[in-house]
This record gives structure tokens, C-alpha cells and sequence, in this order.
């Protein structure tokens, strides 16, 4: 493809960020005469494609948009009281418009720099604040990818904790009345790890010390209000741990897990204001006591003081992530849900602990008005107790179609049984419009509703009963206006640095643009609101995204089939491995569970392998960042009988396109084992070589990265996987799968259904993971087309190189092809800084912030330096403006090492320099105001200032909190 053809396409190039004359400048700076040229010098000629993708033809934005409300109307928008973990719900529109709908929150990155990340990281420890009070556990993370998962990683927790040296305790108790996509995913999970899961009734369960733990529901599957107080004390009395699932509204009526003993309390904050959005993405809520804090999995947010002394938030015990502990991490989990916890918590600051009782209470208040014109009906709620949901027995197939026909959906729990589940947005109307399905099941032409708001609450159980207090701390008693709230949002996101302040240069994290088209239409009802567990028919038009989007990026990987259920990148490392072990057992290769994995592989790597029942065997790496190929086959022919897979990068970790690949691949391969690829770095892949072409079977593709859905803060993430034909019958299933409405023809939807198995386990708990984020990815391919995306991948490679060339000058590359170029990221050198000045890695990216700029990566893959990736959709000038800022700063670290600046007392060193340090009365520094913040004219003219000056990471650790202060402790 030629240069400049990407301007033919509109919306190509306004993703893309340099015009025709900047590419030719850049190209000159570069030192090459095209962009075929600098791409022939950088991708190896034995992996390029010698074909065109079959992607479709470019549409623009506006005939985009009508062509996807076409396929919207398809979904058929019905009254879902379908429950099971997912809930129709109100989002505030001044959340919905300032946070879900605002670059300013979707487009930031994870809080890893803290000094630039204050706004998000207050959300989130008002998160973990709201979670702790509603479960009564003092300790919660910032939230996990959902309910089932979020079970998963409690068992797993819980499982270490009480197994630490030798397994003496294998057994986890599972009652039979928790969701069923809970039970499958923790069947997934356990399976792996020798855990022996047992499934009963908690009533008549015999638990003994073999087991080291339970988890119940509450309220239960069926809806139904349990007393276990008696069952927790029986568990403790064999030290056995509980897991709790329950429900965050529920909560505000009912006793809370910490008040029973519960060890964990999982759950959903989807029906905090989260849309359904056909299952996702939603946070998970996790919830412990202080003597499993360190354990924990995911994020945990907590407080510690700057280089001022004023309190500070930050990311606390980082020791846990997998980066550090690769395979003796307990849990692969990289990610969290920021965006949707922040939109949950702003729900609960803008109800307050009054408004979301009231809340609770309505919906409690409208059960019991069903439950009595349903009694008159002549049909009993089987629940005696329950918060939302009434159990009742019919005859299904004789109920459904009434149902359907009214617009109406229930819970079909069997052919007996149809669950009823009320939610925030039912109305007394909706409460009649149930009565009359009902009547007309009985033949009868009339129902009647009494409602009474004053009306007592009768089925929730005095034993169950909340008398405790929850969401004291004034930030749930202050923003109740919609001006207070509009304010306060804002108040946040003007300490956070977003897309929509500069670029943000993450190596392997890929913050490209995320287009306002390819967002909207996330919002729309006709996606929204449509229940995971619908039937087929009702979801015609996600069924066809779906389809089609599964076949595009077979296209791109090169391979035949696709699951997108798993939720994040490291779901999807987890999916793959568990894809090819499922191979090698159905082959009759059980016993091969050895995986290689190169040394500069992602730390999620090693942690997803171990999680899978692998056994990690670490390939070194050259002087030059390469695999050591020699290594590799030596270590694959130790474990040749054992040899299950291959994880590689590519290209690697290190920004480079290896050309010993088919070879690697090719050695696993003559020795039984298959290869996954890590799809981290497939920006720089796309339309120009692909998995399938390098030899891999199998890869996860980060949505979040390379296909436009934007990183939230920390979160959502998709990371589904590609697989190569015979892998197809091993990929994730579902149980809903198999879901069918009374109405449909299944001739008529064997086009529409994505190919998801039956026989296997899921790893999330929607059947499509964050389904409604999908449309994210599949209007980015959609609006860009074959040359479009294959512009995308040649710009990503122009842009680093570009850098590169600018940079070489100033500071040492680490890593090069053997033509003298890099991939889509490269890797600068701080190591030599550190003898010469003391300066290191941690003080550029902190004197970055100085110059309006977020860090590149730090200290991954190579400790004292930054990886930097700039992304196809930055401009020149933006580009240049980084690349001016770091060569300042090589200026000021030249002034260090020449004395003209103190070794100590640096601008380097005292970075970042916030506006209350700059505007004090005092200035005791050796340099100048303007030298501290505005180093350069750029500044100046859009300076964005850190809120909190360099944070004292070791106070933190030592101290930790990890929820709201009293607001004492603000003085």
C-alpha cells in the first residue's frame, strides 16, 4: 500500500495522526525514502503476508452509524426480570454524560503514576470505602472483572491460604443454590489447581477439616433469604473459610457478610447504575478481613503522604503483582473494572445511604404487592423470604409464550419453576403488566394491584435484618444535587491526565484514540439493556456483531474460530492455556503440562500457565533482547515428553520483530507442543504478518489496545482468543447456550451465533464477556477497512521509529532489528544516568509530569529504563513535543552530571512539582520557579498541573489504609 493512500479513507485519517507532509518529514528524519521501505527494513520478508485480509471495504462514520442502528433494531428490547446476577438499572445522567460518556475518565490509563492519577484513585478508594461498609469487611480491592470470576479468585485465595506448604485441605463446598455461571467458572478454576470442589445443600452438607472452605449465596440463586448463621460457625469450627456472593442493594436491608463471620464477600456493583449491556463490562466487588489483605487479589487502593507531607493515594502492596512474582504469583488478574466501579461508586455518592434504602425499600415494597395479587391469582411465592425475587410454580411451557408475547421475561429455572426478579426501574404499571400474564395463564381476563408505599416489609426475616450503619463519610452526604455531583466529578478529572490532556506513550498498553463514533453507540438502549441471559431471538443484532466481529479478527490472527468471553488480557492468556491443555487431554496427552517461557515475557504470562496446571520452564533471553534459540531447544528437548506449549510475544516484549520465530515455532511443534502467542503487541502486527504466519495456534488479542476500546482508568479490558481449527472444539462455552425462547426458528439464527462450544467450562460469566464494548472494536475495523487497519500498524511502526531517530541522539536504544529499527515501542536507556548523577528511571518519569506528559512504561522489560510506544493516531507535533521534553531533560540531567545542578536538590529529583509548591511564598530551591514548571514555551500554554507532589511509596506499604479517613484526618 502506498504512503499516503490512508487519506482516501475519512475516517483513516483522522484516526491516524501524522498528514502527508509530516510522514515525509518523519521518513526524512528516519532516513529512508518511504514507508515500504522502513517497513521491509523492520517486519522480517519471512512473515509478511502475501495476501490482502478479507476485511470489508471502508465505511465512513455517518454511514456507520445508520448501518449499525439498522442492526440495533434487531435486538428486541423486552422487560427482563430475568435476575441471576444482572439487573436493569437507572444510570443518573449526570454520571452517564460525565463519566461513562467522557474522555476525560474513559481514556485514562491504570493508575500506576499515582502524582497524575489522583481523580480516579479517590473514586476508587471511595469504591473500596462503599464495598467495606456494605459487606462489614474491612478490607475490599478496586474492584475485579465479574461475579463469577471474582468467586473464582476467593477459592483460589482461600485455597493458598490454608494450604500453604502441602495440600491437606483440597475440598471447597459449593451450594447448589448459587448462580449457575458461578459454579461453571468455578469449576474452570478448580480444576486446574487440584482444588476438589463437593456441590450440595448447605443444609444437609457434612463438612469436615478436609475442607478448606464454602461459598453461599445471599439472598440465594432462587431468590430466596437464608439464615447461615449456623452453617458459618459449623464451617469456622473446622477451620474452614466462607465465601459470601451477595448483592450490593440487598445489602442495604440485610445483616451483612462481616456480621455472619463470612471470611469473603464477593458480588456485582452492576446494579450501581451499570447498564446491562448484554453481560458486561461490570465490576466485581471483593471484600476480606485484615488477616488476608496481602493476599488479596487485583488492586487495592490505598492512602500515603507525598514529598510535602500531605495526604496521597496510590496503588498499595504492588508486590503482588505478577510482574514481580510471575509464576508464584496466586493470581494472573492485571486489571480491574476502574470505569464501571467509578461509575458504581458515583451512584452511591449521589443516592447516599438514605437514597439507596429507599431504593432497596421500593423494590422490596413492590415484591410484596406482585406476591399478594399473584396469592389472589391462586399462585404462591415458594420464597418465605426474599429481597427481589419471587419463586413460583407453573408450567413453563404454558407461561413463556404468555410472556414473550406481552413483551415480558422471566427466569425458567426448570420446566416447573419461573423466577420473577424486580429491579430499580420497575414501575407499579410493570408490577400489573406481571399480573395479567399471570391471569391470562389462568384464564382469567383481570389482575389488581394495591400499592402502598408505607405498606411494612414483611419477607425480609427479623434475623436478616441491617441495623447497622453504612456510607457515614461525608462524600456519601454531600453531592446529592446534580450540580453538587456535576462539580465534584469534574473536580476529580481535572487531577487526572487523560488522552484528552496529551499523549500517553505506554509501551505494550497502546493508548491510541478511541474514537467518539466508535463509542456512542455503547450507550444506546437497543445495546445497553439487553440481559445476558435473553433469548437468542430477542438478540438478533448482537448475535450478528458478534459473528461478524469473531470472523474479522480470524481474519487478521489467520486463524478459524473465536471466543470472545474472556474479559481481560490475562482471561485470555487463561482461555488459551486451558484451550491447549484441553487439546493434549482429548489427544491423550494428558500428562504434557510444560510450558517455555521466555524471561521477558509479561508477568501474566507465567501466572496464567500456573493457573492452568502448568509447570513454567523459563527460556533465557541474548544480550541483544532475543530468545536465546539455543536455549529454547535444549530446554524443549529436556521436556519433550511433557512438552505441552510455547508463550511468546510477538513482536517480542522488547519492541523487536525476531526473525528466528518460525524456527521457535517449528521446534515446539516437532515435539508435540502447540504455541501461544501474546497478542500485547499485535499494533504492530495487523495487515502485515499475523500469529497464524509466525507459526502460533493460538493467541489473545487485547481489545483494550490494538482494537480501540479504551483502558478506563485502569479497566474494562477484553482479550479475547483466536484459535487455529483444531483447537475450534476446546474454546470456552456457556450454559446458556443452549437457551431458547419459545419463538425461535433455529434455521433463521444459524448465521447469527458466534461459534461457542457447550462441552467446555466458560472463563467469565456473561456467554460473551463485556459484550456491549464489543462495538468498540468492531466499528474500529468497520471504519477503517483492510487498508485501514493495515495503515494503522505501518503508522505505529513510523511514529516509533520516528521517535527513535530523534531520541538515539540523546540517549542510548536498547534494542534494535538487525536493520536498525524497531517495532511499534522501543526501549530508552536510564541505566548510565543512575553512575554518572544518581538520576534514575523513576525521576524522568516524574519530571515528565512537569512537561504535561504521562510516563512511558517503567522499568518493564528491562529495570532503569522506559518503553515507549506513541501509537499510530499521534500527530508530529505531539510526537515532537515529547521528544522535546525528553531531550530536555537529558539537558537537565547534563546539568546535574556537569554541577551546575545539585545531585540531590534537582529538578529531576523534586519532580513533580506541584502549583501550591510553585505558588508558595517561599521558593528554598536552587533553580527557578519557571525552570520547575514551565520548562519549556509548550507548557505554559496548556500546563497541567500534579495535585500532589512525588508520594512516599514506603509510608503506604507501612500504613496501610485502604478506605476513607475521618474527615478529621482531611485537616
Amino acid at each position: 500500500m502506498s504512503l499516503f493512500s490512508q487519506q482516501n479513507n475519512e475516517f483513516c485519517s483522522r484516526h491516524i495522526g501524522p498528514n502527508q507532509d509530516d510522514s515525509q518529514k518523519m521518513l526524512e528524519t528516519i532516513g529512508v525514502d518511504s514507508l515500504e521501505t522502513l517497513i521491509e527494513n523492520t517486519v522480517p520478508s519471512s512473515i509478511r503476508l502475501k495476501y490482502p485480509l478479507n476485511l470489508p471495504e471502508a465505511i465512513d462514520e455517518f454511514a456507520y452509524l445508520k448501518e449499525l442502528k439498522e442492526i440495533a433494531n434487531k435486538n428486541k428490547v423486552f422487560k427482563s426480570y430475568i435476575g441471576q446476577g444482572y439487573y436493569d438499572t437507572i444510570t443518573p445522567s449526570v454520571i452517564l454524560r460525565n463519566i461513562f460518556e467522557n474522555p476525560g475518565w474513559y481514556t485514562q490509563y491504570t493508575p500506576y503514576q499515582a502524582e497524575i492519577s489522583q481523580g480516579r484513585l479517590e473514586s476508587l478508594l471511595n469504591y473500596q470505602t462503599m464495598i467495606s461498609d456494605l459487606t462489614g469487611l474491612p478490607f475490599a480491592n478496586a474492584s475485579l472483572l465479574d461475579e463469577a470470576t471474582a468467586a473464582a479468585e476467593a477459592m483460589n485465595m482461600l485455597f493458598h491460604q490454608a494450604n500453604k506448604s502441602s495440600i491437606t485441605k483440597p475440598k471447597f463446598f459449593v451450594d447448589e443454590a448459587i448462580f449457575a455461571q458461578t459454579k461453571d467458572v468455578l469449576i474452570t478454576r478448580a480444576t486446574p489447581i487440584a482444588v476438589e470442589l463437593v456441590f450440595g445443600d448447605y443444609q444437609t452438607a457434612k463438612i469436615d477439616d478436609s475442607y478448606f472452605g464454602v461459598i453461599i449465596q445471599y439472598p440465594n440463586s432462587k431468590g430466596s433469604i437464608e439464615d447461615y448463621q449456623t452453617f458459618i460457625e459449623t464451617i469456622h469450627a473446622v477451620n474452614g473459610y466462607v465465601v459470601l456472593a451477595t448483592d450490593l442493594l440487598a445489602l442495604t436491608l440485610l445483616k451483612s457478610p462481616g456480621e455472619l463471620g463470612a471470611d469473603v464477600a464477593i458480588g456485582s456493583a452492576q446494579r450501581f447504575g451499570v447498564p446491562l449491556g448484554f453481560g458486561g463490562p461490570h465490576a466485581a466487588f471483593f471484600a476480606t478481613k485484615d488477616e488476608f489483605k496481602r493476599g488479596m487479589p487485583g488492586r487495592l487502593i490505598g492512602i500515603s503522604i507525598d514529598s510535602q507531607g500531605n495526604r496521597a493515594l496510590r496503588m498499595a502492596l504492588q508486590t503482588r503483582e505478577q510482574h514481580i512474582k510471575r509464576e508464584k504469583a496466586t493470581s494472573n488478574i492485571c486489571t480491574a473494572q476502574a470505569l464501571l466501579a467509578n461509575m458504581a461508586v458515583m451512584y452511591a455518592v449521589y443516592h447516599g445511604a438514605e437514597g439507596l434504602r429507599n431504593i432497596a425499600e421500593r423494590i422490596v415494597t413492590l415484591v410484596q404487592v406482585l406476591e399478594e395479587s399473584l396469592d389472589e391469582l391462586g399462585f404462591v411465592n415458594e420464597n418465605e423470604y426474599c429481597f427481589d425475587t419471587l419463586r413460583i410454580n407453573v408450567d413453563n411451557k404454558k407461561l413463556r409464550p404468555i410472556a414473550e408475547k406481552n413483551n415480558i421475561n422471566f427466569f425458567y429455572l426448570d420446566h416447573e419453576t419461573v423466577l420473577i426478579a424486580i429491579d430499580e426501574t420497575t414501575t407499579q404499571t410493570d408490577i400489573l403488566d406481571i399480573a395479567y400474564v399471570f391471569a391470562e395463564y389462568k384464564g382469567e381476563n383481570e389482575a389488581e394491584i394495591s400499592f402502598d408505599s408505607d405498606e411494612e416489609i414483611t419477607i425480609i426475616p427479623s434475623f436478616a435484618q441491617r441495623d447497622t450503619p453504612y456510607l457515614t463519610h461525608p462524600v456519601f452526604n454531600t453531592h446529592h444535587s446534580e450540580s453538587q455531583m456535576m462539580r465534584y466529578i469534574k473536580q476529580l478529572e481535572n487531577k487526572d491526565l487523560s488522552l484528552n490532556t496529551s499523549m500517553i506513550s505506554l509501551g505494550s498498553c497502546t493508548m491510541k484514540l478511541n474514537a467518539a463514533t466508535e463509542m456512542i453507540p455503547v450507550s444506546w438502549p437497543e445495546f445497553s439493556r439487553i440481559h445476558p441471559f435473553a433469548p437468542a431471538v430477542q438478540t438478533i443484532g448482537y448475535q450478528q456483531i458478534i459473528a461478524e466481529l469473531s470472523s474479522y479478527l480470524s481474519t487478521i490472527t489467520g486463524f478459524d474460530a473465536c471466543s470472545l468471553q474472556p474479559n481481560s488480557g490475562a482471561q485470555g492468556e487463561y482461555a488459551g492455556l486451558l484451550t491447549i491443555m484441553a487439546y493434549h487431554k482429548a489427544h491423550g496427552h494428558g500428562h504434557r503440562n510444560v510450558v517455555l517461557i521466555p524471561i521477558s515475557a509479561h508477568g501474566t504470562n507465567p501466572a496464567s500457565a500456573v493457573m492452568a496446571g502448568m509447570k513454567v520452564v523459563v527460556v533465557k533471553g541474548t544480550s541483544d533482547g532475543l530468545i536465546d534459540v539455543e536455549d529454547l531447544k535444549e530446554k524443549a528437548e529436556l521436556h519433550k515428553d511433557d512438552l505441552a506449549a510455547l508463550m511468546v510475544t510477538y513482536p517480542s516484549t522488547h519492541g523487536v520483530f525476531e526473525e528466528s520465530i518460525k524456527e521457535v515455532c517449528a521446534t515446539i511443534h516437532l515435539l508435540g507442543g502447540l504455541v501461544y502467542m501474546d497478542g500485547a503487541n499485535m499494533n504492530a502486527q495487523v495487515g502485515l504478518t499475523s500469529p497464524a504466519e509466525i507459526g502460533a495456534d493460538v493467541c489473545h488479542l487485547n481489545l483494550h489496545k490494538t482494537f480501540a476500546i479504551p483502558h478506563g482508568g485502569g479497566g474494562p479490558g477484553v482479550g479475547p482468543i483466536c484459535v487455529r481449527e483444531i483447537l475450534k472444539p476446546y474454546l470456552p462455552g456457556h450454559w446458556t447456550f443452549n437457551s431458547e425462547s419459545s419463538e425461535v426458528n433455529s434455521d433463521t439464527l444459524t448465521t447469527h451465533h458466534s461459534p461457542l462450544t457447550t462441552n467446555n467450562h466458560p472463563v467469565s460469566a456473561a456467554p460473551y464477556g463485556s459484550a456491549s464494548i464489543l462495538l468498540i472494536s468492531y466499528a474500529y475495523i468497520k471504519m477503517l477497512g483492510y487498508n485501514g487497519v493495515k495503515s494503522a500498524t505501518e503508522y505505529a511502526i513510523l511514529n516509533a521509529n520516528y521517535m527513535k531517530a530523534r531520541l538515539e541522539k540523546y540517549y542510548p536504544i536498547l534494542y534494535t532489528g538487525s536493520n536498525g529499527t524497531v517495532a511499534h515501542e522501543f526501549i530508552v536507556d536510564l541505566r548510565p544516568f543512575k553512575t554518572t548523577t544518581g538520576i534514575e528511571a523513576e525521576d524522568v518519569a516524574k519530571r515528565l509530569i512537569d512537561y504535561g506528559f504521562h510516563a512511558p512504561t517503567m522499568s518493564f522489560p528491562v529495570a532503569g529504563t522506559i518503553m515507549i510506544e506513541p501509537t499510530e493516531s499521534e500527530d508530529k507535533a505531539e510526537l515532537d513535543r515529547f521528544c522535546d521534553a525528553l531531550i530536555a531533560i537529558y539537558e537537565e540531567i547534563k546539568k546535574v552530571e556537569s554541577g551546575e545542578f545539585d545531585k540531590v536538590n534537582n529538578p529531576l529529583k523534586n519532580a513533580p512539582h506541584t502549583q501550591q509548591v510553585v505558588c508558595a511564598d517561599e521558593w528554598n530551591y536552587p533553580y527557578s520557579r519557571k525552570v520547575a514548571a514551565f520548562p519549556l514555551e509548550y507548557v505554559a500554554k496548556n500546563k497541567f498541573w500534579a495535585s500532589v507532589a512525588r508520594i512516599n511509596n514506603t509510608y503506604g506499604d507501612r500504613n496501610l489504609v485502604c478506605a476513607c479517613e475521618p474527615v478529621e484526618s482531611y485537616l
